[in-house]
C-alpha cells in the first residue's frame, strides 16, 4: 500500500500517535537513565556498602580479661568459653516475625528484643545487637538447626568472666556489669562498646583498664544465612595484664566459713606493710550472677535482702567498738600521767554518777584492780573512772592518732569513716553541751563511738608493730607472664603515732595476759607453741537493764543481742599476722569471736598450712 492510498486526515492522525509514542519512549528511557545515575553515582557508596555488608563482615575479637590470682600464683578469677546471641538488624527481613520465633525457641521476651532492635537499627543497622549472653548448649543447637529460619543473626564465643570459687572474696574481687551510655560518653573506657562488661566493684573496678586487654577484629566473607566462608583478614586481640592478690586463698576460705550462716566481718593483714591477707564480709554473693546480666527477680532479692550481701561490712560496717576501744583509752591515760600501773581501784560491780549508775559487765565486781588486771579481765568500771580523768577530748585526740574516725585509704570498696566524738561535734551536731556521763560510756567504746573492722585491724597492728600505721593494700603484683614492669605493692606508712615505746610495751603485754592468763577475757583463743594477744570486746545494743527485763522471759531477741569482737595478733614477740573479727548479735567477743581468731591464727601460722575445721 502506498502513501497516497491514504487521506491526508489519516496521515495528519498517525504522524501525531507517532510523535506521542516516541516522546513517550524518550521519557522512560529518560526515566530509567536518571534512575541508574541516581543510583549508581548519587547513592552508589551507600548501595555499594550493603552490598559488602551482606558479603564481608566485620567481627569483633574480644580480648582475654586478664586473671586474678592470690599471694601464692593460685587462680581465683579466669575466663570460660561463652556463646552468645546477637542479632545485625540491616540483615532482619521481618522484625516481628523474628521476635516470635526467639520467644518460642528459646524464651526470649519479645519487649526486650523489640526495644534493642528499635534503637539499634536507627543508629547502628551493620552493628551486632547483643540479645542473650552465654547460651546454653541447648539453646545454641535450636538456634543452630532453625538457622535458614532466623536471617541476621549470629553466635560468637568469646571468654566470659568466671569466678572459679564462686563467692569467695566476692566483696574484694567485685563483678562485672555491662557499660552504660554516660559510662561510654565519659571517655573513662576508650575502646569500650555497647554491650561490653567492665568492671564494677571491686579489684575489677579498680585494675579495669589493665585487666580489659585490647579487642581484635576479623574480616570475614559470609554466605546468605551469615555463616562464615572464609576470613579475609584478622587481627588478634590482646589479653589484659593479670593481677596477684595479697590475700591467701586458704585464709580467706577459712574466714567466709567461720561467718557462714552469721552477719559479720574479718579482717586480717601483715601487721608490718599493712597488706590484707583475707577480708571476709557476710553474709555474701556470687558475682558470677552478675556476668550474664542479672535477671529481675535475682537482683531484687539481693538488693531486699534484710542481710544486705552486697555491703562489705569489712569497709563500711560501723559498730560500737566495745572493750576494745580501752586498749586506746589504756594507752592515752599513760600518755597523759592520768594513770599509774600500779594504782589499784576497786570494782563492786557498779560505778555512781548523780544520779545513774553505770554497771560492770561481772556483776558482782572485780575487787581491787590495777590497769594490767583491768585490761586483761576487761573491767568496766575501772574506766569509767580512768575515762572521767581524761575527759572525752583526750580519748579522741588519741584514738585519731591510731587511725580511728577516719579512712584507712584501702583502695578498693566504699569506707567509711566511723565516729570518734568530742565535745565540739556533739555541740556543733546536737546544738547541745556534752554531758560527763557520755565520757563513761565513751571510755568503754560505747555512746556515739562507731569504728570499722579494718580500722580495728590497722589499729591493733599499730600497737604490736611499734606504732605504725600502714595503708592497707590488696594489690601485691600486677603485670603480664614475665614482665617485670608492671605495678609491684610497696608498703605506705601513713604516720607513725607519738606514743612512747615504753607504754606500748605495756600495753602489748597485758594483750598478751588477755589471752594467756587463767582469768584473761580471750583466753578460747589461747594456742599452744603461739603466744596470741589480743582484746575481746562486747558492744551494747541496748542497756544491761533493759537486757534484764528479759531474764525469766526466755532467749533474748537476736536483734538485741550483743555485738562480739576480737583483735588479736601473733606471734606477740614477733608479729606476723593482725586480725580484727566483728559477729553482729554474737553475744559475747570472747564466747563467739575469740574461737575464729584462734583458728584463723592456727591456719595461717601452722606448720601444715591446712583449713581446720571451725568449732564454736
Amino acid at each position: 500500500m502506498r502513501r497516497s492510498d491514504f487521506d491526508p486526515t489519516s496521515i495528519e492522525i498517525l504522524n501525531k500517535q507517532l510523535k506521542k509514542t516516541t516522546l513517550l519512549i524518550l521519557v522512560v528511557f529518560g526515566v530509567l537513565i536518571l534512575r541508574l545515575w541516581f543510583l549508581q553515582i548519587v547513592n552508589g557508596s551507600i548501595y555499594r556498602t550493603k552490598s559488602e555488608s551482606n558479603r564481608i563482615h566485620l567481627r569483633a575479637i574480644p580480648a582475654f580479661r586478664g586473671i586474678i590470682l592470690d599471694r601464692n600464683g593460685e587462680m581465683l578469677v579466669g575466663n570460660r568459653p561463652s556463646y552468645d546471641l546477637y542479632v545485625i538488624p540491616e540483615g532482619v527481613q521481618d522484625q516481628e516475625r523474628l521476635s516470635r520465633s526467639l520467644k518460642r525457641l528459646i524464651g526470649l521476651e519479645l519487649q526486650m528484643i523489640e526495644r534493642k532492635l528499635d534503637g539499634a537499627s536507627r543508629r547502628y543497622p551493620f552493628r551486632p545487637v547483643c540479645l542473650k549472653r552465654d547460651i546454653s548448649r541447648n539453646e545454641l543447637a535450636v538456634l543452630e538447626t532453625h538457622r535458614f529460619n532466623l536471617p541476621g543473626i549470629m553466635i560468637k564465643v568469646k571468654p566470659q568472666r568466671h569466678y572459679i570459687r564462686g563467692n569467695l572474696a566476692a566483696h574484694l574481687l567485685g563483678y562485672l556489669g555491662e557499660i552504660n551510655e554516660d559510662q561510654l560518653k565519659s571517655g573513662r573506657y576508650p575502646g569500650s562498646k555497647p554491650g561490653d562488661l567492665i568492671g564494677k566493684t571491686g579489684v575489677e573496678w579498680k585494675w579495669q583498664p589493665f585487666l580489659n586487654g585490647m579487642r581484635g577484629g576479623e574480616q570475614v566473607e559470609v554466605d546468605a544465612a551469615g555463616r562464615k566462608i572464609r576470613s579475609i583478614s584478622r587481627k588478634p586481640p590482646i589479653s589484659g595484664g593479670n593481677v596477684y592478690l595479697t590475700i591467701d586463698k586458704d585464709l580467706q576460705a577459712l574466714a567466709e566459713r567461720c561467718l557462714k550462716d552469721k552477719k559479720g566481718a574479718i579482717v586480717a593483714l601483715n601487721p608490718n606493710n599493712g597488706e590484707i591477707l583475707a577480708m571476709a564480709s557476710s553474709p555474701c554473693f556470687d558475682p558470677n550472677l552478675f556476668v550474664g546480666g542479672i535477671d529481675r527477680t535475682t537482683w531484687k532479692g539481693i538488693v531486699s535482702s534484710k542481710g544486705f550481701p552486697l555491703q562489705n561490712r569489712a569497709l563500711s560496717g560501723q559498730y560500737p567498738p566495745g572493750s576494745i576501744f580501752k586498749i586506746l583509752v589504756a594507752l592515752a591515760g599513760l600518755e597523759e600521767g592520768v594513770i599509774d600501773p600500779e594504782e589499784e581501784l576497786f570494782c563492786n560491780g557498779t560505778y555512781s554518777l548523780g544520779k545513774h549508775t553505770y554497771r560492770c559487765w561481772q556483776k558482782h565486781g572485780h575487787g581491787m584492780v590495777n590497769l594490767r588486771r583491768a585490761l586483761v579481765e576487761s573491767c568496766d568500771v575501772y574506766f569509767y573512772k580512768m575515762g572521767k580523768r581524761l575527759g572525752v577530748d583526750k580519748i579522741a585526740r588519741y584514738a585519731r592518732r591510731l587511725g580511728l574516725g577516719k579512712v584507712t585509704g584501702f583502695p578498693v570498696g566504699q569506707e567509711k569513716e566511723g565516729l570518734i566524738p568530742t565535745s565540739k561535734w556533739k555541740l556543733k551536731r546536737f546544738g547541745v553541751p556534752w554531758q560527763l556521763g557520755e565520757t563513761i560510756s565513751v571510755s568503754i567504746g560505747q555512746s556515739f563511738v562507731l569504728v570499722t573492722p579494718i580500722q580495728m585491724a590497722s589499729m591493733i597492728a599499730a600497737v604490736f608493730n611499734g606504732g605504725f600505721i600502714f595503708k592497707p593494700q590488696v594489690t601485691k603484683r600486677a603485670g603480664k607472664a614475665g614482665d617485670d614492669k608492671g605495678y609491684k605493692f610497696k608498703p605506705k606508712m601513713i604516720e607513725s603515732v607519738e606514743i612512747s615505746k615504753e607504754h606500748l610495751e605495756f600495753v602489748k603485754s597485758a594483750l598478751v595476759g588477755v589471752v594467756n592468763d587463767t582469768r584473761g577475757t580471750g583466753w578460747r583463743a589461747k594456742i599452744k607453741n603461739i603466744t596470741v594477744a589480743g582484746k575481746t570486746g562486747t558492744a551494747q545494743v541496748i542497756t544491761l537493764e533493759k537486757e534484764e527485763e528479759f531474764d525469766g522471759g526466755g532467749e533474748l531477741p537476736y536483734k538485741f543481742r550483743d555485738h562480739a569482737w576480737f583483735v588479736a595478733v601473733a606471734p606477740a614477740e614477733r608479729p606476723r599476722i593482725a586480725l580484727a573479727i566483728i559477729i553482729e548479735h554474737g553475744g559475747h567477743g570472747g564466747r563467739a569471736a575469740a574461737p575464729i581468731g584462734k583458728q584463723m591464727i592456727k591456719s595461717f601460722l601452722g606448720e601444715n598450712r591446712q583449713l581446720l575445721a571451725y568449732e564454736p
